[in-house]
C-alpha cells in the first residue's frame, strides 16, 4: 500500500510517499480500502513539531 510517512520533523518536504506492506487485520477487526485522504492544518504542525498543546 502507499502511505505518507513522516520520519523527521520539518515542513512539507518531510512528507514522503512510501510503499508499505498491506495491513493484516487482527481478529475482530477489518481492513478498509481508502481511495483518498487529506492532510490538514494539525497534521502539518505535528510534522513540524509546532502544534500548540496548551
Amino acid at each position: 500500500m502507499r502511505a505518507i510517512q513522516v520520519s523527521r520533523f520539518g515542513g512539507p518536504e518531510v512528507l514522503e510517499l512510501v510503499e508499505l506492506p498491506d495491513p493484516v487485520p487482527i481478529p475482530g477487526l477489518e481492513v478498509l480500502t481508502v481511495s483518498a485522504a487529506g492532510v490538514n492544518f494539525a497534521d502539518t504542525h505535528a510534522a513540524e513539531n509546532s502544534y500548540l498543546t496548551e
